[in-house]
């Protein structure tokens, strides 16, 4: 890119060596916000060789389903860092996330979101919020795996592993040993989905026994989120399976004060990826508008995690400086607080007049390096694992719970070993014993139990469903049911 604010030649000379970098401007305010954020880091004088890359809305409308091109993978195998504009993902379907592909594919399984009040210089009704949003990044619905089943019903399947799990959890706590923050919190919805958000739970406990200067707690996702938006100074550190994650990191965000204040990291083992975390704003794409705080914030992460923390300090102090002196973007600017409305590039001139002065309200953090990543953990043994039965998903609707029931023993006659146990639509059982007033759809699953002294065979769950798809019952969806060491790895159904 011709004119490039950080083309390696204006770098000043020192004695370290640029750090290879690959940057995407992104869509919308992204090219915008990502010159007024490169500016600020030539003029502090980070060492940085750049390599610019098209991802996003345009590689996508080039036939690129991800978004991301083979130029943008070969830059990415060889820096391993990623500095990353917002993006616009195209109206219509068959378009993957950028951000979701990223994470997964180069495992960056950490996501870090520092949230903080800078009342008074930005408004917050919580001005005493202050707390580090630790994202699980890579599992839970976010594996993306969803399917039609019937007419009327579709599935996403919700994925939790306890390494997975193990890894974030513990890297959550040495991110708040590190930080000398003394609780951490963690919120799950196991009171619903015992296994998967149960998984969770009972891993934090697990981990938490190892830092016992750090004290714990665990709340329901709901309370939780309640008691975040309305008491957010209870929290300091708080790990959340994916989805939470998402959801929780930009409520904290916005009750701090402003979603385009605030950057994430996204941290691997092999690579990592800094990015603000709103979006690519379209509406205000191109006036000299937006705020390009969110992309510097995780800018001066990414500095302080590859070895220019004096580089990432300067610049957090000249922007925290910046900010006191009442120059503001209009996002944030009121008449009886600002000192003056700048644009996206005056304020990036401001933030650079600032280097070397101090902020006089706020202390640094984000140009604190993050701690080293932990290790995959090890492989528990394997499980005593023997089965159960089987849950065998059928699409109907001629009828009854008690005539599908009919239908489906009359079938599964000719194959003994295995007899139907219960019915369920959604979840919740409506057959033996169901109740008129459970609304039903066309998805319905059949659990079958082995019988007493069954002899466990390969043939016996196919031979089951070969006879049901005989009598028009095709099963669209099967689940094997298994107890590991004894116990069971299935859930009852709902009233059962």
């Amino acid at each position: 890119m011709d004119g490039h604010p950080l083309s390696t030649a204006a770098l000043p000379p020192t004695g370290t060596l640029p750090l290879p970098i690959t940057i995407a401007p992104g869509d919308g305010i992204g090219p915008e916000i990502m010159q007024a954020t490169l500016a600020i880091l030539a003029a502090a004088g980070a060492q940085l060789a750049p390599e610019v890359v098209t991802i996003g809305e345009s590689a996508y409308l080039s036939g690129e389903p991800t978004g991301i091109g083979a130029e943008a993978w070969a830059s990415l195998a060889r820096t391993k860092l990623l500095l990353k504009g917002p993006i616009t993902t195209p109206q219509g379907g068959g378009y993957k996330s950028v951000n979701v592909t990223l994470r997964k594919t180069l495992g960056l399984f950490a996501n870090i979101r520092p949230c903080r009040a800078l009342h008074p210089v930005v408004p917050t009704r919580h001005p005493d919020l202050d707390v580090i949003i630790i994202r699980e990044n890579e599992e839970d619905l976010y594996a993306g795996i969803e399917h039609q089943h019937t007419d009327e019903v579709v599935q996403c399947l919700k994925l939790i592993s306890r390494p997975g799990t193990e890894r974030i959890v513990r890297y959550g706590f040495d991110v708040a040993a590190a930080a000398g923050i003394d609780k951490v919190s963690c919120f799950t919805k196991d009171n619903i989905m015992k296994l998967t958000d149960g998984l969770f739970h009972r891993v934090f406990d697990e981990i938490s026994a190892l830092y016992p200067a750090i004290k714990t707690e665990h709340l329901i996702v709901d309370i939780g989120a309640a008691r975040l938006a309305d008491q957010p100074g209870r929290f300091k550190l708080i790990i959340l399976p994916n989805l939470y994650g998402d959801i929780l990191s930009d409520v904290a965000a916005e009750i701090a004060g402003s979603v385009g204040l605030a950057g994430s990291a996204n941290i691997g083992s092999h690579g990592a990826l800094f990015e603000a975390i709103h979006g690519s704003a379209p509406d205000i794409a191109g006036q000299d508008k937006a705020n390009p705080s969110g992309l510097l914030c995780a800018a001066i992460m990414m500095l302080a995690q590859n070895g220019q923390t004096h580089i990432a300090a300067r610049i957090e102090a000249a922007w925290l400086r910046t900010l006191e002196d009442g120059v503001h973007t209009p996002d944030i600017f009121a008449a009886d607080r600002s000192e003056v409305c700048v644009g996206t590039q005056g304020f990036a001139e401001a933030v650079i007049a600032r280097l070397g002065q101090q902020p006089q309200q706020f202390d640094l953090r984000l140009s604190q390096p993050l701690p080293a990543v932990p290790p995959p953990p090890a492989r528990l043994p394997k499980a005593d694992k023997s089965m159960d039965g089987v849950d065998l998903f059928v699409h109907w609707s001629d009828g009854t719970p008690d005539d599908l029931a009919k239908a489906v023993q009359s079938a599964a006659h000719a194959t003994p070993g295995l007899s139907l146990a219960v019915i369920t639509n959604r979840g919740v059982k409506v057959w033996p014993n169901g109740r008129a007033e459970t609304f039903c759809t066309d998805h319905w699953r059949c659990r079958f139990m082995l019988t007493p002294n069954a002899s466990l065979s390969p043939a016996l769950v196919p031979g089951l469903m070969q006879a049901l798809a005989q009598a028009g019952l095709p099963a669209i969806k099967m689940e094997m049911l298994y107890r590991f060491n004894g116990t069971p790895g299935y859930t009852a159904a709902q009233g059962q």
